[in-house]
């Protein structure tokens, strides 16, 4: 299989394991138990340390994209896989600052999740408009 599936691949694997622990996290929050919101956060931030070195393979074998769009402008660059990359850097921003803070019931904890939430929401329309490429990738011999 080729090095950029491997990536892509792998970049579903943590994306889901973020996505879900982040989830956790916040329903944990609204629960009693401090050990289980301290379980769910040591989750999303392994999970998310992850997300975030896979995005970083991942935009550097697609770095040619980006600075098309540097050179040219958007033009017909897809909207949604630039949205993404906005929002994306927003969500890590707040996530790692996050990191220095006691973030439980901050306001950028806040809107760390409410971010998080926009960035899984736009991730899977990005996700399923290839799929047939990943299918296509596990037939891939080199």
């Amino acid at each position: 299989m080729k090095r950029i599936f491997v990536i892509d691949w792998i970049l579903m694997v943590v994306f889901i394991m973020s996505a879900i622990s982040g989830f956790g996290l916040h329903v944990a929050g609204h629960g009693g138990s401090h050990e289980i919101w301290h379980n769910w956060a040591v989750s999303h931030v392994f999970g998310s340390m992850l997300f975030l070195i896979a995005v970083i393979f991942h935009v550097a074998t697609h770095w040619g994209w980006y600075k098309g769009i540097v050179k040219k402008g958007i033009g017909r660059k897809s909207k949604v896989t630039a949205v993404l990359s906005i929002v994306f850097l927003l969500l890590s921003v707040t996530g790692l600052a996050l990191l220095g803070i006691n973030g439980a019931n901050s306001l950028l904890g806040l809107w760390h999740y409410k971010i998080g939430v926009i960035t899984t929401v736009i991730a899977l329309g990005h996700v399923i408009k290839r799929l047939s490429v990943f299918r296509k990738s596990l037939n891939c011999r080199k």
